[in-house]
């Protein structure tokens, strides 16, 4: 018997993507700072993958002011959380299941 695999969203599969959306998913908003550590990446990098995750409509990025200090701010979108959803529900697929074949 040959397994079937759900396809996996190419936006959500990076890494840094994952990472991000991950995080979005448990907490109202996050901080660019806070993601940036949290992911482990640098500005440029994060900056990348925020804009392709906006682009994809997965999440919403509002910039503002702190005093005089700029701020940017993410949040998920219900797009994203379906995608996200969607996404950990075919790796799922990926998993082994119980079966005759496969006892473990």
């Amino acid at each position: 018997m040959n397994p079937t695999f759900a396809p996996l969203d190419p936006v959500i599969h990076a890494p840094v993507r994952l990472a991000i959306l991950s995080i979005l998913a448990s907490v109202q908003e996050a901080d660019f700072v806070y993601l940036k550590t949290a992911a482990g990446t640098t500005d440029g990098n994060l900056s990348v993958h925020l804009t392709k995750l906006e682009e994809a409509g997965y999440i919403v990025i509002l910039k503002s002011f702190k005093g005089r200090k700029p701020s940017t701010t993410c949040a998920l979108t219900e797009a994203g959380r379906t995608a996200f959803l969607s996404y950990l529900k075919s790796l799922e697929s990926y998993l082994p299941r119980n079966t005759k074949e496969n006892p473990s």
